[in-house]
């Protein structure tokens, strides 16, 4: 049955033309675009997939910035660590060469004096963007180390940031001293205990070796505030024992930011044994070795009969007017221009140099760990980039040939509605006579 007043036809052609126009702004939108989901009407759960992994695109472009600087500061600090390493070897070097008597070893001295001088200047210009690893003398609590931002960890629960962390490896040769109007802390009030906790403990000589431990903190690896003092204090010395001390600062240890009880009890033990050696020569009258054992430190050794002595063990709390030294602090002590200083220095310099080889070390370690990580997270990017491409990009060549077949329909269904329109027109002919 035809009809004028309702077009079936043209209805089914028009319907036909709009979907075929539909399909057609689509194809041409992915092929301006490029992208086949370019907005969340799209297909939303896939936008909404691709917008977060861009999210942590440009997250991982912060992080590759932010290792970039970390290498760049470790990379500074190691080729300073070596440099010092070097010009420790040299004064190495002066040191043996002031072994022998018939040398001038004031002439000797000095070029040590120089070469101490260097050090300082490098360890000084060691910084990157006003940032220097190898100095670690300030009492922040966090300032004897860095973290540098490597990576965003995504999990079901949200997002945390992970870094690496590049501990300071202090070269300074500033020696260190503690507050002259600080009150050592009581016992029970320190980390102190043992032998010589804050009372003065007698080492008696006798026919079996005097020994006694005092015990920092509770554990080895229990953290020290940086600025905390530490001292040895020697009094009632008799027959051929060691000089008492006259303060404070003849034995100690200043504790840096980042330091143990372990550190603590080491560098009281190297700064007991040196006080011994310089007191009582190479003879070893009367001497008792201290040695550390993670926080323990204990003093054991050969005595006579008569040299008495006894030993205090001090802490001290953290205070401005306490100065935290340099771990090359002994440089300081170096003085070739007699035998007995020659001989002590040979000691000295090896502990310093194995000082600056470690620094070294650490810092070369921690800089391989960082390239490591900036490779990583350049090759993560690429492969986020290419996922999110996967998801949401176009197929530039389906869609040319979409775009083809959907011009030829629309130029048929253009036709069509045209035929359709023109189907009412032919009823007229049945009217003519």
């Amino acid at each position: 049955m035809s009809s004028i007043l309702t077009n079936n036809g043209a209805m089914v052609a028009l319907q036909t033309l709009k979907t075929i126009n539909t399909n057609l702004s689509n194809t041409q939108e992915e092929i301006s675009t490029g992208k086949r989901v370019a907005t969340a009407k799209d297909n939303s759960a896939v936008w909404a997939i691709a917008k977060v992994m861009d999210a942590d695109v440009k997250g991982f472009k912060g992080i590759s910035d932010s290792l970039n600087l970390g290498q760049s500061t470790v990379s500074v600090a190691r080729q300073a660590a070596e440099t010092v390493t070097d010009l420790l070897t040299d004064i190495k070097g002066k040191i043996v060469a002031a072994q022998e008597e018939n040398v001038d070893r004031d002439k000797i001295q000095a070029d040590i004096n120089a070469l101490r001088d260097q050090i300082s200047a490098v360890v000084g210009a060691a910084q990157f963007n006003g940032l220097n690893l190898l100095s670690n003398t300030e009492q922040t609590a966090g300032s004897g180390q860095i973290n540098i931002l490597a990576s965003l960890d995504r999990s079901g629960t949200g997002v945390t940031a992970s870094d690496i962390t590049v501990g300071k490896q202090d070269l300074g040769t500033g020696d260190s001293s503690i507050g002259a109007a600080l009150t050592a802390l009581a016992a029970g009030a320190n980390d102190v205990s043992g032998f010589g906790d804050a009372a003065a403990a007698a080492l008696t000589g006798a026919a079996a070796a005097p020994s006694g431990t005092t015990t920092f903190g509770a554990a080895s690896t229990d953290t020290v505030a940086a600025g905390t003092g530490f001292s040895i204090e020697i009094s009632a010395t008799a027959g051929n024992g060691p000089a008492n001390t006259t303060g404070r600062n003849e034995i100690k240890y200043v504790a840096r930011d980042g330091d143990t009880m372990a550190d603590v009890a080491a560098g009281l033990a190297l700064q007991f044994n040196k006080y011994m050696k310089a007191d009582l020569g190479a003879d070893n009258v009367g001497t008792i070795d201290a040695t550390a054992s993670g926080n323990q430190l204990s003093f054991t050794g050969i005595d006579n009969v008569g040299d008495n002595f006894s030993v205090t063990v001090q802490q001290y709390a953290a205070d401005a007017t306490t100065t935290i030294g340099g771990r090359l602090a002994d440089l300081s002590d170096v003085d070739v221009t007699t035998q007995a200083g020659a001989n002590s220095a040979l000691d000295d310099i090896e502990g310093v140099l194995q000082t600056a080889i470690d620094s070294a070390a650490a810092f070369g370690s921690a800089q391989g760990r960082i390239e490591t990580q900036a490779d990583f997270v350049s090759g993560l990017t690429d492969a986020l980039k290419s996922g999110i491409g996967a998801l949401v990009d176009a197929d530039m060549e389906e869609a040319s040939a979409r775009l083809q077949a959907l011009q030829v329909q629309q130029q048929l269904g253009v036709q069509a509605l045209s035929i359709a329109n023109r189907a009412p027109q032919s009823l007229l002919s049945l009217f003519q006579g």
